[in-house]
């Protein structure tokens, strides 16, 4: 097999998933995983579970099978799996390995968009729980389609002021 250009798209898009989630996550509270918005929403914790069991589903369309991945014990376990999951589908993608049942371009409009559209919600259950997370311009962010890891680079471009912040004391802090 061999890389195409939208496979190479494919991996950019993971790795943007992989850095917006880092961002979305990073310094939040030791309470943060837990933390109920109300209204039957899901908890940070549950949602990266949701998220990997997203990208379980994703993985199907090279390997078969079915996933559904069960409860790990807090946040940081289901953070490891998640970026596992990330850094296999990645794999599959990098190979070039056949894509069955579906089309790249359904990937990217169904999972994988659903996952960035859950990294979103975690951001705003961190402004929700009273700990925003900093704005950044995404545009010149340091992506590597060969990092989809927890260790993400620090934003380039973090927004100077940001009226959001919620906590006095803040200003000097530097961005997440």
């Amino acid at each position: 097999m061999f890389i195409t250009d939208k496979d190479m798209m494919l991996r950019h898009f993971l790795a943007a998933l992989a850095y917006r989630f880092q961002k979305a996550i990073r310094g939040a509270t030791a309470e943060y995983g837990g933390f109920e918005a109300g209204n039957r929403t899901r908890t940070p914790k549950e949602l990266v579970r949701h998220m990997t069991s997203v990208l379980g589903f994703a993985r199907t369309h090279y390997r078969g099978g079915s996933y559904r991945p069960d409860p790990l014990p807090d946040l940081a376990a289901e953070v490891e799996r998640f970026h596992g999951m990330l850094g296999d589908l990645a794999d599959h993608i990098e190979r070039g390995d056949e894509l069955r049942g579906t089309t790249p371009e359904r990937l990217l409009q169904g999972p994988l968009s659903d996952a960035m559209t859950h990294v979103g919600q975690l951001a705003m259950l961190r402004r929700l729980q009273g700990d925003p997370v900093p704005p950044e311009d995404f545009i010149v962010a340091e992506i590597d389609p060969g990092n989809v890891g927890p260790d993400q680079p620090m934003p380039r471009s973090p927004d100077a002021e940001w009226p959001e912040r919620l906590r006095a004391g803040e200003a000097d802090d530097p961005p997440r």
